[in-house]
């Protein structure tokens, strides 16, 4: 059983113990991912904008693992205000409109007031 982890460059994975994502038998696991511009360390105000670099983060992560969003085949989305979800579909709709995956939505606190959402990702490496 090969084991790989990958990491986003957050200080906070080795702070908290956690990795952005890890793939594991033909599988890729990416962790709960927010709007953060790693880049800049900036996050955007609108839900929509941080639902678009979060799928960006999520991407990233996919594409070191070998994978792509149309290889999704479970997403969570974690929002901390239920109204602003609508907001994102269109970011959501075009990021998995090839692959789509079974998804949850669920309304909860984030780590931080300033984030509206947080997207987790399964998907399944092509053989």
């Amino acid at each position: 059983m090969a084991r790989r982890t990958i990491s986003s460059g957050s200080r906070f994975e080795a702070e908290i113990g956690y990795s952005r994502a890890v793939v594991c038998d033909g599988w890729v696991f990416v962790s709960g991912t927010t709007g953060m511009d790693y880049a800049t360390m900036t996050l955007a105000d609108a839900p929509e904008a941080q639902a678009r670099q979060a799928l960006h983060n999520i991407t990233a992560a996919l594409a070191e693992a070998g994978a792509t969003l149309d290889d999704v085949v479970r997403v969570a989305y974690v929002l901390p205000d239920r109204a602003d979800f609508a907001a994102c579909w269109p970011a959501l709709r075009a990021a998995f409109a090839a692959a789509r995956p079974a998804a949850t939505m669920i309304q909860a606190g984030l780590i931080d007031p300033a984030m509206k959402i947080e997207i987790e990702v399964t998907a399944r490496l092509r053989a």
